[in-house]
């Protein structure tokens, strides 16, 4: 197993658990106060690209044992001359070849297009309670920036508000209040996506959307997870609420129904239920059976309105793989969403999260291969979103190229929570009137988060400003801190993503091509088919030296 260091004396930063190959620690908590690169990021932004007390210190890469097979061991090529993609409003002339002039706009769909500020979106969402507390800071963060969100399943199932009559939803007060959230600062730009497992599908939340929300909601039918491979699963406390899950159709482990587990939760012997939602497709025993399935679903999707359809897949192996892309790019789905092992928002099996499945890397790497195929065949492929373990803007930079021309996305779960967190902590302990309902978990502001205890939001964030410009000064107010903290990230994201692409001399995403990364070590080239550094351009520089 690859071991990645928990403190980088250069940025200052420090993990407080174990870092996975995505800098984050692999077990992420809410309550942190810090410091790994995204945490910091959150409120210093663009600050955390550059080495620490510059004028006294110089600095030198470590990142020199390339080691496996990861996403850590492909890296950016650079170029010496051109510039492609450039804006026509702008000239080759240096003085405009600079990286802010760099366009980080994607877009994505066959029918309707749907446009995205930066090249990124949240993973899923869902029926897990902390998605629930500190919604309001990533719906409206990622509205403010302009990037998709994503309502994971379940989230009608769980909602012990919500009213079903024969089976059908009337009345879903949760997800309502979550696409509001966003819609309320939603500009044209990203977009609120609603995946559907099969009790979702059971419970008519693709009829309900439609009906209510029209075109604004983009449905999601979902195969699975990159952090584990089989269904949902939240964890409960209270045997009255796993009484009424089950009473709703889900799976409840242990059976909070039988005398003999009443008695040992009563007694304190059991005090936690799981949730499970169902396998999909378990009536399905071939390929064909599957595919007709899934066509039919999209048909049924298509006669209720939706314009906009995508699928979201988990980390098996290449049949399924290769599945996902073919339907999807025969049903003229809007996006595909393959999600490699093994992150997770709290809920999933340790040691199967651990265990299973297509580390991320690999699978992207057959995902384009198949999409290769498919295109060389004269079909059209469907528009791509790699997820799995990414946070930095390299990541973002490596998973576009690495996918290129088919990836006009990364997903990016874990990494984009951790900006609600941190601002809901701060904004609980600047405002204590509202620590409660904004679940902040601090008394009092670390030394992490600014070396004046009493330092004012203004002071903290370095995006404060930019959304206050974007939304006004009366509206700021509405505006809750994890969102501007979701703002500060996506910025300190977005300037290393231009630089990175400038000096690749690519000025737009569109341009970012799988010529752009080479293999630190021969092991990656050979499972990435990305070529080793040394031998990529080798013949055109011997070349140039027999001229």
């Amino acid at each position: 197993m690859i071991q990645y260091p928990k403190n980088n004396d250069v940025l200052n930063t420090a993990n407080r658990g174990n870092p996975a190959e995505s800098g984050l620690c692999t077990l992420c908590r809410a309550d942190c106060k810090g410091k790994c690169e995204t945490w910091l990021s959150s409120t210093r932004g663009r600050k955390l690209l550059y080495p620490r007390d510059f004028g006294t210190i110089t600095a030198g890469s470590s990142n020199t044992n390339h080691v496996g097979v990861c996403y850590n061991n492909l890296r950016i090529q650079g170029y010496n001359y051109g510039a492609n993609g450039l804006s026509s409003q702008f000239s080759h002339n240096a003085d405009d070849c600079i990286f802010p002039n760099v366009s980080l706009e994607t877009s994505f769909g066959k029918k309707m297009i749907t446009q995205s500020r930066i090249p990124i979106m949240t993973g899923a969402l869902g029926s897990t309670f902390i998605a629930a507390k500190y919604w309001e800071s990533f719906a409206v963060g990622a509205a403010l920036v302009g990037f998709p969100v994503v309502i994971g399943e379940n989230v009608v199932g769980v909602d012990r508000q919500s009213v079903l009559e024969n089976g059908r939803i009337k009345s879903a007060p949760e997800l309502d209040r979550r696409i509001d959230v966003y819609l309320r600062y939603y500009d044209g730009y990203g977009a609120i996506i609603v995946q559907m497992n099969v009790e979702d599908t059971r419970n008519g939340v693709a009829e309900y959307l439609i009906e209510k929300y029209g075109d604004k909601v983009i449905i999601e039918l979902k195969w699975g997870q990159g952090a584990k491979d089989i269904g949902g699963e939240i964890q409960v406390t209270s045997l009255d609420y796993a009484v009424f899950l089950k009473e709703r159709g889900y799976i409840v482990d242990p059976d909070p129904t039988l005398p003999a587990v009443q008695e040992a939760f009563n007694n304190g012997a059991i005090k936690s239920f799981a949730r499970h939602s169902r396998l999909g497709y378990t009536n399905c025993d071939s390929y064909a059976e599957v595919q007709k399935d899934f066509m039919d679903a999209v048909a049924y999707l298509r006669k209720l309105g939706y314009q906009r359809i995508t699928l979201k897949t988990g980390s098996y192996g290449m049949e399924a793989l290769a599945m996902a892309i073919k339907f999807a790019s025969d049903a003229e789905l809007d996006l595909l969403t393959i999600d490699g092992s093994g992150g997770g928002t709290g809920m999933s099996p340790w040691n199967m999260m651990e265990s299973w499945g297509v580390p991320s890397i690999l699978l992207h790497a057959k995902a384009y291969e198949y999409a290769q195929l498919l295109a060389s065949r004269g079909r059209a492929v469907v528009d791509l979103a790699f997820a799995g373990g990414l946070a930095r803007e390299d990541h973002i930079f490596k998973a576009l190229a690495l996918g290129a021309p088919y990836t006009k996305l990364v997903c990016m779960g874990r990494s984009l929570m951790i900006p609600g967190f941190l601002g809901a902590n701060i904004e609980g302990v600047l405002y204590p009137e509202r620590r409660e309902k904004l679940n902040g978990n601090w008394d009092a502001l670390p030394s992490t988060v600014t070396g004046n205890p009493k330092a004012t939001a203004e002071e903290i964030f370095a995006g404060y400003f930019d959304v206050k410009n974007k939304v006004g000064t009366d509206e700021m107010k509405s505006i809750p801190l994890g969102a501007v903290a979701v703002w500060t990230l996506a910025d300190k994201l977005s300037a290393g993503l231009q630089q990175l692409m400038a000096g690749a001399r690519r000025f737009n995403t569109a341009e970012i091509s799988r010529s752009d990364l080479f293999a630190a070590n021969r092991d990656t080239a050979k499972e990435t088919g990305v070529s080793y550094i040394t031998d990529v351009n080798d013949e055109t520089a011997k070349k140039i030296l027999s001229l």
